[in-house]
């Protein structure tokens, strides 16, 4: 029984990556657009729109570390999307290449933030009471998303080692 359907061509993969990170970019153009930088909209009881820059990697480490970190953040994004691209051309099983290609998609997107901005913006704030979460993007979404695809496929993979889980037949 095949986990999730036929193989994916490589071109529906990287469409994917494409869609993720132009849409992340999208979004952070219209925060930069509407919102000045700081600025805070409620939405929920327990998220706002928010408009902030984050320097570092997740949770603004390494944010104030001098500017270092841009280049040395943007060097590991390339790898890693060069890994990820290569990964995703050999096609193995569809739930991995779905996961590389989210992945990539977020990486792309945050990387083209740190090139031409310098810094990542966040617009999603979410929170309880004034516990609030570190703000993220799309790109963080697609990059949390692909992780625990893999996770999950990993573990599918584990319990049933016999299992065909590629869709091919």
């Amino acid at each position: 029984m095949p986990f999730i359907g036929n193989n994916l061509s490589p071109y529906v993969l990287f469409s994917i990556s494409g869609l993720i990170a132009a849409s992340d970019q999208t979004v952070k153009w219209l925060v930069q657009q509407t919102m000045a930088y700081g600025e805070s909209i409620a939405v929920t009881p327990f998220f706002n729109w928010v408009h902030v820059w984050n320097t570092g990697a997740a949770f603004s480490l390494f944010a104030n570390a001098g500017g270092w970190q841009r280049y040395f953040f943007i060097g590991i994004a390339v790898v890693v999307s060069v890994v990820l691209i290569k990964l995703i051309r050999e096609k193995g099983h569809n739930g991995d290449a779905i996961a590389y290609s989210l992945i990539l998609g977020g990486a792309m997107g945050n990387l083209i933030d740190r090139i031409f901005r310098g810094y990542v913006v966040d617009a999603f704030d979410f929170y309880w009471r004034d516990w609030h979460w570190p703000a993220f993007n799309l790109a963080d979404i697609a990059i949390v998303l692909g992780a625990l695809l893999l996770v999950f496929v990993g573990l599918l993979r584990k319990e049933n080692p016999n299992a065909e889980l590629d869709g091919s037949s």
